[in-house]
């Protein structure tokens, strides 16, 4: 599992890489809470190169949501894979999201 960071536009893009799961999720979370302590206020997840997420990575990215909104900020979500996608719709979080298929229309969406 990796996490890269980029700014473009305004808008914090964190690039997660390989797996988020049970062994990984505590490592992302604490990526997440340093992007959180830099008040950034507009952060977009790319899923481009993540292969897999489970319950517990799921958890870790609305608990991320939480902490952003309740701070006025927006997250957004790009590129996930049909396999992560059906996932996010089967467990609705699709509702809670708002899910685009590209970088550049999510970073638009701001």
């Amino acid at each position: 599992m990796n996490v890269e960071t980029k700014e473009r536009n305004g808008v914090c893009i964190l690039y997660v890489k390989g797996e988020m799961d049970l062994n990984s999720s505590p490592e992302i979370k604490k990526i997440f809470d340093k992007v959180f302590l830099t008040k950034e206020n507009k952060i977009l997840i790319n899923f481009k190169d993540m292969q897999y997420i489970d319950s517990s990575g799921l958890a870790t990215i609305v608990d991320f949501f939480k902490s952003i909104k309740e701070n006025k900020g927006q997250l957004v979500l790009c590129e996930l894979s049909e396999k992560i996608k059906k996932l996010f719709v089967i467990t609705r979080l699709d509702k809670l999201f708002k899910i685009l298929d590209t970088e550049e229309q999510a970073i638009g969406s701001f």
